[in-house]
């Protein structure tokens, strides 16, 4: 267990970089139509026909490649007794105190909740994005329920970009985190240190990541 140890493959990591160009490209084309002072942001595609047209496409492209992520990663995410227990040290997690922590699996409890959001917060972005899809589906809904997808779709879009920008954060703040998803490796001495569990099942032969 002295050699590098992959952590993504070239599917995961490509499925994963194309969630996050759309999500800056949908984010963007939102925000333009979400207030007047944001309306210059659709000068990047093409103008504001195209960019209501555009919006709702790179929306649902944006959900198609992260739910197969999601499927691909869900049960790493499920919680564990540990996790909590890793939660109530985050006084620990915040002052880089790791051999103090539980064991973590492949993915810690702050990661696991941050996956359940991004998850939450994309289904409602979906069925709220239909509603108000005049296009095609507004036609099918009162004006009162549109309203209020409207609302709700706005309220999932904030928590989705707070949810991306803590993401960026802790990948940043994880040396090596960006990296493994660049190249797809990272060193037994990274996995050992801050993924003991993962680690630990690797040793024994066990493929966690399957």
């Amino acid at each position: 267990m002295n050699k590098d140890i992959e952590r993504y493959t070239p599917s995961e990591r490509s499925n994963h970089w194309a969630v996050a160009i759309l999500f800056f490209l949908a984010g963007l084309s939102g925000l333009a139509l979400f207030h007047p002072a944001l309306f210059w942001l659709t000068n990047l595609f093409g103008g504001g026909p195209w960019t209501r047209i555009l919006h709702p496409f790179l929306g649902v492209a944006m959900f198609l490649f992260f739910i197969w992520l999601a499927m691909r990663f869900a049960h790493h995410n499920r919680w564990e007794k540990s996790d909590s227990q890793w939660l109530k040290q985050w006084k620990d997690v915040v002052n880089n105190r790791e051999e103090r922590l539980p064991d973590v699996g492949r993915y810690n409890a702050g990661q696991k909740l941050l996956f359940w959001v991004l998850l939450l917060s994309m289904l409602v972005l979906l069925a709220t994005g239909v509603v108000i899809w005049r296009q095609y589906f507004s036609h099918l809904f009162g004006i009162e329920l549109i309203r209020l997808a409207a609302l709700l779709h706005a309220l999932a879009a904030w928590v989705l970009i707070c949810s991306i920008i803590v993401h960026i954060y802790a990948g940043i703040w994880i040396k090596g985190s960006i990296s493994a998803m660049l190249h797809g490796w990272v060193s037994s001495g990274w996995a050992r240190k801050h993924h003991r569990g993962w680690y630990k099942d690797l040793a024994k032969g066990e493929d966690s990541k399957r």
